[in-house]
């Protein structure tokens, strides 16, 4: 499938992703792309980011394809929960632990447990050696988990602008790679 003939939603994690980020630069770059934006990016809430997120892809004329960054991931685990029969795919990016879910106060805790089951639809799960907010074996046992393939990014930090991923040129190539397979 080319990203043209979908309609691409960026789902950001907490505290958005500013304007350096690749999620950013990849919204701007798609031409089908939108952001998921909710209400609070500061204090989520998850019943109102599933919600924002299903409503999104329910709103989609073409076939859904995500692309969600940390918290963001988790909130599409649970829209697609809902809604997994309308999308067509997912590439999922720096999903963050159980663990760290529960040590951040804003984050409300109904994020957990984070859903698990397989995927109705073909996945991508990009995970890093280093992220602060998630182990590699945890990255790695949530994509075996929900069916999606797991690829490696190496020393990449959480993936984001603080660990020097605002192009992130690697990500673009994966993305590609993933949606020509749908």
């Amino acid at each position: 499938m080319r990203a043209a003939d979908a309609d691409i939603l960026i789902v950001p994690g907490w505290s958005d992703s500013g304007p350096e980020h690749w999620q950013t630069r990849w919204q701007a770059k798609l031409s089908t792309a939108r952001r998921v934006t909710q209400r609070d990016f500061e204090k989520p809430i998850r019943a109102e980011w599933e919600e924002t997120i299903a409503q999104e892809v329910l709103a989609s004329a073409r076939p859904v394809v995500i692309v969600a960054h940390s918290l963001g991931v988790i909130a599409a685990l649970h829209a697609a929960q809902r809604v997994g029969d309308k999308i067509a795919g997912a590439f999922l990016v720096a999903p963050p632990s159980e663990a760290v879910i529960r040590e951040l106060p804003s984050v409300d805790s109904a994020f957990l447990p984070i859903p698990r089951a397989k995927l109705p639809f073909p996945a991508a799960l990009v995970g890093s050696s280093d992220d602060p907010y998630a182990d590699l074996l945890f990255a790695r046992q949530l994509a075996q988990d929900i069916g999606a393939r797991f690829i490696d990014a190496g020393a990449a930090g959480h993936i984001n602008v603080d660990s020097g991923h605002g192009p992130w040129p690697e990500g673009s190539l994966a993305f590609a790679n993933f949606m020509a397979k749908l």
